[in-house]
């Protein structure tokens, strides 16, 4: 059995393999030669700094020396947080979450280091090392017993913004898990919470959850702007403010009644709420932030009325729409999809337009099939959408080599996402038109359904614990 040496051992060889005193090395490492010599006789613990500058005038990497860290200088030294904590936060950089496993799991023992641990968490989700930072509020929630605290309820809101991400399944189950928790944050993180929560159920296409959640939303958003505020002494605590100004949440209340009435084909109500957000002359707020966000929302409000008007069937607005989108990059894809939708249920010619957005349209489908999901969850699954659209409309135009190449294109991307509802949208697309597919596209048809029923069987047994 091979014996693994101690640092200070394996400092020591070094040294001599190198021909270096202990004078030499700490000009070296930037480290006093009384600081070397304790650490190399075992007279002075080592701090990660220290460990840091070693491993560096090494030449190894940085954790090259980190199990052995934790055996010696933690797991056989009293716990010391001044020690400890400065080696979590290296773990969590160093992507060590073997390293940081270990030692949170001796650390948790004690309740006395929850709040240090839920620190942690939060700092190393402000700077994007999201899966340490859930490891951690996992086990910090595990360790809040009575479940009252607000640290727990914290790592409920973290836990859904970090697991909600490609896969629409346990999107869902993420939103389903943290929405009781909601009413238990403080009055302005619910905001932010509930809006997460109903951005969440709209990509999902939950149409009755978004309209229960923004409901939910508007209301306490209505409580908070327009609640008498007491004048502030100079002495007196900032008041906790949320991520935009507060009309804003309104605004976005009305946007997404708004698009739930889309979904419902009920586009006259979908356009009262757009007007609603378009006239915003009731904000009180003139500084600068509020200026940018009104622009956005007349922005949005301006594409959303030219949205509903084509899906109530008038396609006049269609030249002063595509005028639109052609200024605004961001608003391509939408209007794309509106105006597909829009052809299909109203059985006019769009070639032109798919033309003039030919190289987008492209660039769209290498970016989804690159990364696997475009941004948001939410912009994926309405290109999901977009392609099963453009599928529809080009097999009811017979051009049905197309219409193939978008579904097979659509029914990759739903897989990659587990977006259920749209692959079987394809499916019975598929089946319609089964007759007119070649050979080849009915292979790689097959190909695709068998990927996708294997998944489905991985999921099942996991879930059944098999």
């Amino acid at each position: 059995m091979k014996i693994t040496p101690t640092i200070r051992a394996e400092v020591q060889t070094y040294l001599i393999r190198k021909g270096l005193s202990m004078t030499e090395f700490g000009h070296i490492i930037d480290l006093n030669v009384g600081t070397v010599s304790g650490i190399i006789t075992g007279n002075r613990s080592i701090s990660v700094h220290q460990l840091d500058s070693i491993t560096a005038g090494m030449n190894v990497p940085p954790d090259y020396f980190y199990e052995r860290y934790i055996e010696e200088c933690i797991e056989e030294e009293p716990l010391n947080w001044r020690r400890i904590s400065p080696f979590l936060y290296r773990c969590v950089e160093l992507d060590r979450l073997d390293c940081l496993r270990r030692v949170v799991g001796m650390l948790l023992d004690n309740p006395v280091y929850l709040p240090s641990l839920f620190k942690v968490a939060e700092d190393s989700f402000k700077k994007g090392y999201n899966e340490a930072a859930a490891f951690l509020y996992e086990n910090v929630a595990v360790g809040e017993k009575s479940q009252h605290s607000d640290r727990f309820v914290i790592c409920q809101y973290r836990l859904f913004i970090i697991r909600v991400g490609d896969d629409q399944e346990k999107n869902y189950d993420a939103a389903i898990q943290f929405e009781p928790y909601v009413e238990r944050l403080d009055e302005i993180d619910q905001l932010d919470a509930l809006k997460e929560l109903a951005n969440t159920y709209r990509s999902l296409r939950r149409w009755n959850k978004v309209e229960e959640v923004v409901q939910i939303l508007e209301d306490k958003t209505k409580i908070q702007y327009f609640k008498e505020r007491p004048q502030k002494s100079t002495r007196q605590e900032e008041e906790k403010k949320p991520s935009r100004p507060l009309f804003a949440y309104l605004a976005f209340s009305q946007l997404l009644h708004a698009s739930v009435y889309e979904a419902y084909g009920d586009y006259e109500a979908a356009l009262r709420y757009t007007y609603a957000y378009a006239d915003l002359s009731w904000v009180k707020e003139t500084d600068e932030e509020t200026q940018d966000w009104k622009k956005r929302f007349q922005e949005w409000a301006q594409a959303n009325i030219y949205a509903y008007k084509l899906l109530s069937g008038e396609v006049s607005v269609l030249p002063d729409y595509l005028s639109y989108a052609s200024s605004h990059k961001n608003e391509v894809l939408p209007t794309l999809i509106n105006i597909i939708e829009a052809a299909n249920q109203y059985d006019f010619n769009v070639d032109d337009v798919l033309k003039q957005f030919e190289s987008e349209i492209q660039s769209l489908l290498e970016q989804q099939k690159s990364v696997g999901v475009y941004t948001r969850q939410f912009v994926s699954e309405r290109f999901t959408h977009f392609l099963k659209e453009l599928a529809d409309y080009n097999f009811r135009k017979t051009t049905y080599h197309n219409g193939f190449k978008y579904l097979i294109n659509c029914l990759e991307i739903s897989s990659a996402i587990n977006n259920k509802s749209c692959i079987i949208k394809c499916v019975k697309l598929f089946e319609r038109y089964r007759k007119e597919a070649s050979s080849e596209t009915i292979i790689s048809y097959q190909t695709l359904i068998d990927e996708v029923n294997e998944d489905e069987k991985k999921i099942t047994n996991n879930r059944s614990g098999h």
